[in-house]
């Protein structure tokens, strides 16, 4: 298995990639059955049609290409969620395979990220987060934290870190406490914790002033693409609702968009803003 990280680069992606296009298969599965009471052995359907894909039908990224996004039977539309979650999963999987040099640990990081996916695909559409995902992300968090505590045996920079991650979780209770759960939904303040433990004491703020400037441009980015829409199309809807200041957009999203960000690339905004200036 080491001789993995030892592989050419071309082919490293290449494996990274597919074997995370296929996880992105899964994991769209899994988004569309949780909470459904359906199995996830159960065979593959069209949603309008309801005729059984066929297994052709069903190779990540090149079926859904080839099928130009409609059902082979009905030729109803196929929603283009199916094909973005795998390209984001192949993605997410190969730039992690060249952030992490410990075979183990990026096998644990790819199942974060999977996690991570499936939070906030399921948020997007449902504005929630189940707490069976919360609960596996902290595992995964604690996890983390009890190999880095093995390897520089530093009780103190876990307190540290934990101490941080409950001001971030402080932070987001406040802001759902005071708004009403308008600004943010509890399930962010629950979500604030196993990412603020696993980007450590030192990332916690950065995370958190990322995902909001992440947030604002995505937000405004929507806003005017809606606005320009309506010339042609008035009533433009975004998951089934007219977008505009007021509307409850998911904020998970774009946490994870500002972990991930800390998390690999340990950006710090304070160095940032003192850079610009």
């Amino acid at each position: 298995m080491e001789l993995f990280l030892e592989l050419p680069i071309y082919l490293r992606i290449l494996m990274a990639f597919g074997f995370g296009v296929i996880i992105g298969s899964f994991l769209n599965v899994y988004v569309y059955r949780f909470h459904t009471g359906k199995s996830l052995s159960g065979k593959s359907h069209c949603l309008s049609c309801g005729t059984p894909i066929k297994s052709y039908d069903l190779v990540p990224l090149l079926s859904y290409l080839s099928l130009r996004g409609r059902c082979r039977s009905c030729r109803s539309m196929i929603p283009v969620r199916y094909f973005l979650v795998e390209l984001l999963t192949g993605v997410l999987f190969v730039g992690a395979s060249f952030m992490v040099t410990n075979l183990a640990l990026l096998l644990v990081v790819w199942f974060l990220l999977a996690v991570l996916v499936v939070i906030a695909v399921y948020d997007l559409y449902h504005l929630i987060i189940p707490d069976e995902l919360v609960v596996t992300l902290t595992g995964i968090a604690l996890l983390l934290q009890g190999y880095s505590l093995y390897l520089y045996r530093d009780p103190a920079a876990f307190a540290l870190d934990f101490l941080a991650a409950a001001l971030g979780v402080i932070f987001f209770f406040g802001l759902w406490h005071y708004s009403g759960g308008r600004w943010v939904g509890f399930g962010d303040v629950k979500l604030a914790m196993p990412l603020g433990l696993m980007v450590s004491a030192g990332g916690v703020f950065s995370m958190i002033v990322l995902a909001f400037w992440v947030g604002a441009i995505i937000g405004l980015v929507l806003m005017a693409w809606q606005k320009g829409r309506q010339y042609y199309a008035p009533h433009t809807r975004l998951l089934g609702k007219t977008l505009h200041l007021k509307s409850a957009i998911p904020f998970a999203p774009f946490l994870i968009v500002g972990f991930l960000l800390v998390f690999f690339y340990q950006i710090n905004v304070i160095s940032l803003v003192s850079y610009a200036y």
